[in-house]
């Protein structure tokens, strides 16, 4: 029989192991007479339906100021997130910061009826009296009597496993049959705000040559991409080669030229291009999404300018919409081929006069340490051909 591994070799062990074990992020909140607190956890169950009142129990350090609080509070709220809210499980991780420190800010929260915040729009949410709490180690394990339940109409939790953030991934039509080296077998993963008026194209493409389309497609933000390369739910990305971490390795598909976006009639689309220090006097709509919007940023900072942010958005559609409606000036790397906003208001787009900007490269990403198979190579050249037919 073999001898029984040394502590902190068996703590090493048990940690790798249970990175395999996929796990629902939730995000615990209490509040009342110790204040308010909230802290991101993996480990969350249930426990009991029956009895006076469902049962489920949640794990927190013992040292994180949330354990205090749910003790001192006797209530709590296990906030569940979708897949589109990785940002906050980091924010309440404590691995990423609000600008003003406070975790709560810039996301809508509703008090639950034990008192706790609950996350509006999260997938589901349960309101909970403290039950009972027991030290395990480091942790302190939460019982909570369930209380309330608030449920979104529809979406997909978000998983983590593999020391990376991902989502559920259903086995369909697409994938039976395919052989591991089919075009049907990639798993595509596509920058969300340029993914409108570059994908299609390339899909039409692949129907025309009666090739395989992807069996999987994933739209999302540069850390939902990333992090799906780390869990392996999809094998490449087509993206920006911006923040992309060490570990993952890209080639190049083509350079996007950052132009200004105007309203019709402007007096700034009188010139053929436009200085940013006169953009910088102007009422700014942000691409308010990583690494769009720190890509813009920078280009005012590197010039010792700061725009004046009059609106953020998410969605490339709703800057074109506001700069459309005279809500102010902006900046995108993508361009339509219309010159009018979703709801038909005129638009003009003029190029940046500044010499050396530095321009936006698209590229295919990868892990860096999975050599690049024949299937991302047929890729690379794919997508290199639609920059090479649409240069702009």
């Amino acid at each position: 029989m073999n001898a029984p591994a040394a502590p902190n070799v068996l703590r090493s062990q048990f940690l790798d192991g249970m990175s395999h074990a996929a796990c629902t992020v939730s995000v615990v909140t209490t509040d009342g007479v110790a204040g308010r607190a909230g802290v991101t956890v993996s480990a969350m169950s249930s426990v009991s339906a029956d009895g006076a009142a469902p049962t489920l129990l949640v794990c927190v350090h013992w040292q994180s100021a949330a354990a205090a609080a749910v003790i001192a509070n006797g209530a709590f709220c296990v906030n569940v997130l979708r897949d589109d809210q990785s940002h906050l499980s980091d924010i309440f991780g404590g691995r990423r910061k609000t600008e003003d420190g406070d975790k709560f800010s810039g996301t809508r929260w509703v008090p639950g009826s034990t008192g706790s915040p609950r996350l509006w729009g999260c997938l589901v949410a349960f309101d909970c009296r403290l039950q009972h709490h027991l030290q395990v180690g480091t942790h302190m394990i939460f019982f909570g009597a369930v209380q309330a339940i608030a449920k979104a109409p529809l979406g997909s939790p978000l998983i983590y496993a593999n020391r990376a953030y991902g989502t559920p991934s259903h086995f369909g039509p697409a994938l039976q049959g395919a052989a591991p080296h089919e075009v049907a077998s990639v798993r595509l993963g596509v920058y969300a705000s340029f993914a409108p008026y570059v994908l299609p194209a390339i899909l039409e493409g692949l129907r025309n040559d009666g090739a395989a389309p992807p069996a999987r497609l994933l739209e999302g933000d540069q850390r939902q991409l990333i992090d799906g390369l780390r869990a392996g739910s999809i094998d490449m990305a087509l993206t920006y080669e911006l923040e992309l971490g060490d570990d993952i390795a890209c080639e190049p598909l083509a350079n996007l030229t950052p132009y200004a976006l105007l309203p019709a009639g402007h007096p700034l689309a009188d010139a053929d291009a436009v200085q940013l220090a006169d953009l910088a006097k102007e009422p700014f709509v942000l691409l308010d999404v990583a690494p769009s919007r720190d890509y813009f940023l920078s280009l005012f900072a590197a010039r010792g300018l700061r725009p004046q942010i009059a609106w953020r958005t998410g969605s490339v559609e709703m800057v074109r919409g506001m700069v459309g409606h005279g809500l102010g000036c902006a900046i995108l790397a993508t361009k339509p081929a219309n010159n009018l906003s979703y709801d038909g208001r005129a638009i003009e787009s003029r190029p940046l006069a500044d010499p050396g900007l530095p321009a936006c490269r698209v590229v295919l990403a990868r892990l860096r340490r999975d050599a690049p198979s024949a299937q991302y190579m047929q890729w690379v050249e794919r997508c290199r051909g639609h920059f090479d037919r649409h240069p702009d």
